[in-house]
């Protein structure tokens, strides 16, 4: 501090002085006020909420529960059915949340879906778990068994009997619905906004694989037929699920298996574009092409969330196909990256094909068909990016373990990802 010596000072020095010393006084005051706000603790942060959590369980499941009949499979499910037991033991072990069933007979009253539901899901089945009930469920027609019209097959007749019929038919089957789809849901579904793709004209699709035979060159198809085909041998679907703060976008295919053709690979060539048809979707384009049966056109928002579920009949290392096709659909960017579905099951069935080399992991199998083909991967939960993937697997216990008599009813497993969906979930297109 400033020493003042009375001695040297002046009245007028002396007023100026103790204006001098005041305004210094302030200052070191100010000055002592200002360090200690300096070092002051800083407030408390309030406290961060937690985002809440749906945990959801998504599956899809080859059910084999079709027949060759018109109408075969309702007379099945009325008379009391042992596959489709063991089908519904198999669900009420598992317990998804939603779950989309591949190869179940579509009928326009909805009939064998109800019986299923009523006296199947909803009963304790043998070797199952407590009955199961999905409030909401969503089915439509396919192009299985639907007539074209046409001579598809090029054996110079529309139409016949059996195998001739299924092959004219826009997907083959030997009636309308034969094979056929089924989303059961434990939320609600809103129909109203689902999107179809069952009439979308393959040669819509730019660079389609137009099947050509190896020898001559020639399309497979007369311009006249290639203009009409459709490209999904079932349909395509898009079925929104309401969830708290957002909506699920739910896409289900079955594709055509790439084989029962000839040089041209025409069933190969429909499965790959078949499973581009997703990666186009969910590219978030506006792209003209790509028309629902409603007439919309364009791909999913890029904001959407969205799970790929069926049977793609395409294994990404194994079996016929085009490889590339499933692989590019896995590694897509919106695509999450997940540990693969796998089972004990699916190791114990692979080793009894000593004659059948194999690239895949043996784990990561979802059926069994025999000794011509073993075991392959076809069947997919794909979740998008933004849902937190917690568990997957594939229901497949080893012989000797409790509920491995169940899975003979197809030969197809359940698949299964458990994921976390948070409530500010966007909604999308």
């Amino acid at each position: 501090m400033t020493r003042i010596h009375s001695r040297f000072l002046t009245p007028q020095r002396t007023a100026s002085a103790i204006a001098t010393l005041a305004t210094g006084l302030a200052m070191l005051a100010l000055a002592g006020c200002l360090r200690v706000q300096a070092h002051r603790a800083p407030a408390p942060a309030e406290p961060m909420t937690a985002r809440p959590t749906t945990p959801l369980r998504l599956a899809t499941y080859n059910t084999s529960l079709y027949d060759e009949a018109t109408g075969g499979l309702i007379a099945r499910l009325e008379r009391g059915d042992a596959d489709a037991g063991r089908i519904a033991a198999v669900l009420q072990r598992v317990r998804p949340d939603i779950v989309l069933l591949n190869e179940f007979d579509y009928d326009d009253g909805h009939r064998a879906a109800e019986l299923f539901q009523r006296r199947y899901l909803e009963l304790a089945q043998p070797g199952g778990g407590e009955p199961l009930r999905y409030p909401y469920r969503y089915l439509a027609p396919v192009n299985t068994g639907v007539p074209s019209g046409l001579d598809l097959d090029g054996n110079g007749e529309v139409g016949g009997d059996g195998r001739a019929r299924g092959n004219d038919a826009w997907g083959y089957g030997l009636h309308p619905g034969q094979y056929g789809m089924l989303v059961l849901s434990k939320h609600p579904i809103d129909a109203d906004a689902a999107r179809t793709f069952q009439g979308l004209k393959w040669s819509a699709m730019p660079n389609a694989r137009q099947p050509h035979d190896p020898a001559t060159g020639a399309a497979h198809y007369p311009p006249s037929l290639w203009s009409q085909l459709r490209l999904s041998s079932k349909s395509h679907w898009d079925v929104p699920v309401k969830l708290p703060g957002g909506t699920l976008h739910v896409l289900a295919a079955h594709p055509t298996p790439p084989v029962f053709d000839g040089p041209e690979d025409r069933n190969g060539a429909r499965n790959a574009d078949e499973i581009r048809l997703w990666r186009e979707y969910i590219d978030g384009s506006d792209a003209p092409w790509l028309c629902d049966d409603a007439g919309r056109c364009g791909g999913l928002g890029a904001d959407a969330r969205f799970v790929i579920v069926g049977d793609l009949n395409n294994d990404p290392s194994d079996g016929d196909g085009d490889h590339g096709a499933i692989l590019e659909l896995l590694e897509h960017p919106r695509v999450a990256r997940m540990p693969t579905p796998r089972s004990d099951g699916a190791v114990a069935a692979a080793a009894r094909y000593r004659n059948i080399s194999r690239h895949g992991a043996p784990a990561h199998a979802t059926g069994d068909y025999g000794e011509r083909v073993g075991t392959l991967r076809l069947d997919y939960v794909l979740p998008s990016t933004g849902m937190a993937v917690r568990d997957s697997g594939v229901y497949w216990p080893q012989p000797d373990q409790p509920g491995a008599e169940l899975v003979g009813a197809s030969d197809h497993r359940l698949v299964w990802v458990d994921v976390e969906w948070s409530s500010d979930g966007a909604s999308g297109r």
